[in-house]
Parts: structure tokens; C-alpha cells; sequence
């Protein structure tokens, strides 16, 4: 005859047997805290320690000690683990030693790595915190890395980019830019005086590297209630590369450009000619561009030099490209017709192009520098 057990009865408020019931039929619960909420159940159903065993698949001593702590500490503490050790002490060093290495470059250290990885600080952490004096980091998890560094807040596995400026006179070109447009925007008033200057300003920059890229099956067009975009086999293959060359027409938004295989001093050239045959001859062309050497070269000074009073030059500062108003036209390409475009031959691309900016100049755009800032007196 089975002898009687002397434990109590777990005794349920309503709370704590809806919680049992959820978690023993959880299937989004870990497969433990099943276990253990099945446990408290069925003994609280009235089973034995052998039944429970052979309904949980536990042994005797662990089916006693879940039963034992929920009957001591009650149902939500007794589903717990009870915390084993103790937990180590950081000091405030040994904290400011693991920010100190995150500052650092993992290569400083004899690693192949350039920045370091959450677990490549964490593996170097505890391999050499006791011989740095700091014992209490010799167990440290990489979350317990990644605790000391989110209390900076530091990131040593992201990169982020600046930009150097390299150009001592930076401001002052700056500044003759921002002149140059506040002086374009005083014009294009018709009740202005400055109306009737005989300068025409431009915005001048190539866009280099865009690729033909042609097909190697045909593209699938949209169909209706069976795939709702544009088909398109992954593979392609490379025609070769262009380089716009436009020129901005601040005053009335009308582009000039050409599309080359190649920006050298003869295509940049080839450009300017086309601005001088476009816009009247008693007129000076003022041209935004930046440093580029086929805009500074001999041979463009040698044109420029059979065309006196022609063409000025107000150059952006180095690494100053984004005070080139071309550059919207150039977002404006990338987002219309540039976008996804696929074409049989280099040509076709070519043609594709000065027919995009055809287009523009159907319904041309005037575009405005948004913020000056007021040079000082």
C-alpha cells in the first residue's frame, strides 16, 4: 500500500490557476517553464510524485523541489530559478578599462579586425581582465559588454563617415557661392534692377559611372491579380559607363548636356561650346563648377582664352559639391527616368538620357538655393 505523502496541498487563488493553466498549454513558452507549470497542476489536481514523473518526464528530486518551493514561496516565485553565485562587483575601473578598449582599434591589440565585434571585445575582455587588474571581468558576458558600453552610449561595432575639410578657404568660397546665389535670385525678379544684367549664371558638374546595363531575359510586365510590379531576372549584363555633363540654367531651370564615354578637358570643352552657341553673345556666362582638373586643364584655358570676358568661373570649395545646385537635377535623374533603367546597347543609353532631359526642358524647373547665409559686412 502506497504510503500516504505528508506534503501539503497547493492551494490556488483564481489568478494563480488561470496562470498555470495558460503556461502548461503555452506553446510559445519555453519548454521548462511548461514543465514546471504542468508539475504545480497536476499536483494541485490531486496526482502523485509518481504520476507527475511519468507525465512530465522528470525525475522524483525535481518534481520535489518545483512542488516544495511553490508550497514555500507560492506559485509565481516558484517557477523561478533561484540565482546561483554571486554576482561580481564592477568597479567603476574596470568599467572605464572596457570602455577605454572600445575607443580602441581591435588591429592596436595584434587582431586582423578593424573595428571590434560585441563578441570579439567580449572574448578579449575576459581573456586579459585579470592580468589587467580587473578580476571582476574574467566571467564577463558579452551582454554584460554591452551594458558597461550602452551607459556611454558607445557603438565601437558601427561605422559612421565625415567629411574632412581639406580647404583652408572653405568658408570664403563658400560664401562667394552663396553671393553668387543670392545675386542669381535678385535677377529673376522682373521688377529688380539687376534684371537687365547681362550675366547669365550656370550650374555646371558631371554625374560619372552610370552603367548600361542590359538584360539577359525580358522583363515581365504587371498582371493584374497575379504579381502587381515589373518582373525582372536578377542576371544582367554590363554595356560600359557614361558621364553626364550638364549645365543649370539658374534663371530658367533649361539644361544643357551631353553624354560622353569619358570626362576629359576635349568633352568639358565640347560643353562649354554648346553654352556659348545656346545663349547670346553679348552676354557673360558665370559658371558654378568645382576643382575638377579637365576644368582647370591647359587645353580648356586655351579655349577660354579665344573667347575673352566670356565664361566665369565661381569655383565651390574642395569636398564642397553639395553647394552645387546641379546636384538637385542630378537626384531629379536618378529618381525619373535613371531609375531601373535597362538598355541594349551603350547607345541606347546614351539617347535614353538626352531624351530625359528633353523632357525637363519641356516643363523646365527653376531651382533655388533654400538657405543663404548673409556674409558679414
Amino acid at each position: 500500500m502506497a504510503r500516504k505523502s505528508i506534503r501539503s496541498k497547493l492551494v490556488l487563488t483564481p489568478e494563480e490557476g488561470t496562470l498555470l493553466d495558460q503556461l502548461r498549454r503555452s506553446r510559445a513558452a519555453s519548454q521548462r517553464d511548461v514543465q514546471r507549470a504542468q508539475v504545480l497542476w497536476l499536483y494541485h489536481t490531486g496526482e502523485n510524485i509518481a504520476a507527475i514523473m511519468k507525465a512530465v518526464g522528470m525525475t522524483r528530486k525535481s518534481v520535489s523541489k518545483w512542488i516544495n518551493k511553490a508550497l514555500t514561496m507560492g506559485v509565481s516565485a516558484g517557477l523561478r530559478d533561484t540565482p546561483h553565485g554571486r554576482t561580481p562587483t564592477l568597479t567603476e575601473e574596470a568599467k572605464a578599462w572596457v570602455v577605454h578598449l572600445a575607443c580602441s582599434k581591435p588591429k592596436d591589440f595584434g587582431y586582423a579586425a578593424e573595428v571590434w565585434s560585441r563578441q570579439a571585445l567580449a572574448q578579449h575582455v575576459r581573456k586579459h581582465a585579470k592580468a589587467e587588474g580587473h578580476p571582476s571581468l574574467a566571467q564577463a558576458s558579452k551582454s554584460t559588454v554591452q551594458r558597461i558600453l550602452a551607459d556611454q552610449p558607445l557603438q565601437p561595432h558601427k561605422v559612421t563617415y565625415y567629411l574632412q575639410r581639406r580647404d583652408p578657404a572653405f568658408e570664403s568660397k563658400m560664401r562667394d557661392i552663396l553671393v553668387v546665389y543670392q545675386e542669381v535670385a535678385l535677377q529673376n525678379e522682373p521688377t529688380s534692377a539687376a534684371a537687365t544684367d547681362k550675366v547669365i549664371t550656370v550650374s555646371v558638374d558631371e554625374k560619372p559611372g552610370v552603367q548600361a546595363i542590359a538584360n539577359t531575359a525580358p522583363d515581365l510586365p504587371p498582371v493584374a491579380g497575379k504579381h502587381p510590379t515589373l518582373a525582372r531576372d536578377h542576371e544582367y549584363k554590363r554595356l560600359g559607363t557614361c558621364s553626364i555633363l550638364a549645365a543649370l540654367d539658374l534663371h530658367t531651370g533649361h539644361v544643357t548636356a551631353r553624354v560622353e564615354r569619358r570626362h576629359r578637358s576635349r568633352e568639358f570643352i565640347a560643353l562649354l561650346k554648346d553654352l556659348d552657341a545656346y545663349y547670346p553673345s553679348d552676354y557673360t556666362i558665370r559658371i558654378v563648377l568645382d576643382n575638377h582638373s579637365a576644368h582647370i586643364s591647359k587645353e580648356t584655358q586655351a579655349f577660354l582664352a579665344t573667347r575673352p570676358n566670356r565664361f566665369k568661373y565661381v569655383h565651390t570649395p574642395t569636398h564642397g559639391s553639395w553647394l552645387n545646385i546641379v546636384e538637385t537635377l542630378f537626384g531629379k535623374m536618378a529618381r525619373s527616368f535613371l531609375r531601373h533603367i535597362r538598355v541594349g546597347s551603350w547607345e541606347e543609353l546614351r539617347d535614353r538620357i538626352l531624351k530625359g532631359i528633353a523632357e525637363i526642358n519641356e516643363a523646365p524647373v527653376v531651382h533655388r538655393w533654400k538657405k543663404f547665409e548673409a556674409p558679414s559686412a
